[in-house]
């Protein structure tokens, strides 16, 4: 399997069909899912019929530059989760979501600072990207810490989507970060 970005401790790379069980077990946990869906686990046919085939679809839409992508330890080779970079559905290529969603294991380990640094510099030197965001509910210390090490700007706050009510935290709603090409080359 190519790789599509390596880090000091990771290795990030294109999912495949056959990845399946791994985005169901993520989605399965509870902790991970918090922040996300007040803690319900996605469904299994969900993440089979339509995220996976959303993520594989990505690839060709985008040339296989941008999308989800799954993250693996270098040494050992242990699945932690995925990262992405990709744009808005219609949005311009040159603005871009950073996110990521890791396993239990490999939370406070650095891992989503890390793997988030080496995507923020190929989006600004290889492939053209003016600003990059990130979004996470107010409450999300943990997401929100990793934005700030980023170097990312607080820009805006957000109004809870309906879907996302039962998430504890919610009335609290949502926060955006951004970051421009030229605010991260003066860093």
């Amino acid at each position: 399997m190519e790789t599509y970005l390596e880090t000091e401790r990771l290795a990030l790379r294109h999912f495949t069909a056959d990845d399946v069980d791994l985005l169901i077990e993520l989605d399965g946990d509870p902790a991970v899912m918090r922040y996300l869906t007040g803690g319900e686990p996605t469904a299994p046919e969900i993440v089979r019929e339509r995220y996976l085939p959303n993520i594989l679809a990505g690839y060709e839409k985008w040339g296989g530059d941008l999308g989800l992508f799954a993250a693996h330890e270098k040494d050992g080779g242990a699945f932690i989760g995925w990262f992405i970079l990709r744009p808005e559905p219609d949005g311009p290529l040159d603005e871009v979501e950073l996110g990521y969603r890791l396993r239990r294991a490999a939370w406070g380990r650095g891992y989503a600072t890390e793997g988030s640094r080496a995507l923020l510099g190929k989006a600004f030197t290889e492939l053209g990207v003016r600003v990059v965001w990130a979004e996470t509910m107010t409450v999300n210390e943990g997401s929100r810490n990793v934005m700030k090490k980023l170097d990312m700007t607080l820009t805006d706050t957000l109004a809870t989507p309906p879907d996302m009510m039962m998430v504890e935290g919610s009335e609290q709603g949502g926060v955006r970060y951004e970051i421009a090409r030229e605010q991260w080359e003066g860093r």
